[in-house]
C-alpha cells in the first residue's frame, strides 16, 4: 500500500479554523480501473483535435499570455497529464534546489 503523502484540509462554514477531515478514503481497485479507462477513452475519443488544444497552451505559455483560458479549453479534450506535458515541454520542469 502506497503512503499518504497529503491530506485536504477544508475550513469550517463560518470560516472558523481548519477542520481535518474524519478520515481518509481510499479509492477501490474498481474505481482506479473506471478512471484508469475513462482516461484511456477520453485519449481516443479527441486523439485528432487534442493536438491543436494542447498548442494553444503552448503558444499561450509562450508569448507569456495568461493560459487559464486556454487550459479550460484543453481540459474538455485532453488529460491533465497532457497538459502538464505540453507546458514542460516550452518551459520545462520545475526542480527545487536543494
Amino acid at each position: 500500500e502506497l503512503p499518504i503523502i497529503g491530506v485536504n484540509t477544508f475550513l469550517g462554514k463560518d470560516g472558523s479554523q481548519t477542520q481535518l477531515p474524519g478520515e481518509v478514503i481510499r479509492a477501490t481497485e474498481a474505481e482506479k480501473q473506471q478512471q484508469i479507462k475513462t482516461v484511456q477513452n477520453v485519449y481516443k475519443t479527441y486523439e485528432n483535435i487534442a493536438p491543436d488544444y494542447l498548442r494553444n497552451v503552448q503558444k499561450a505559455a509562450i508569448e507569456n499570455r495568461n493560459i487559464f483560458e486556454a487550459l479550460m479549453e484543453a481540459a474538455k479534450v485532453s488529460s491533465l497529464g497532457q497538459m502538464t506535458d505540453a507546458l514542460f515541454l516550452v518551459g520545462g520542469q520545475y526542480r527545487r534546489n536543494m
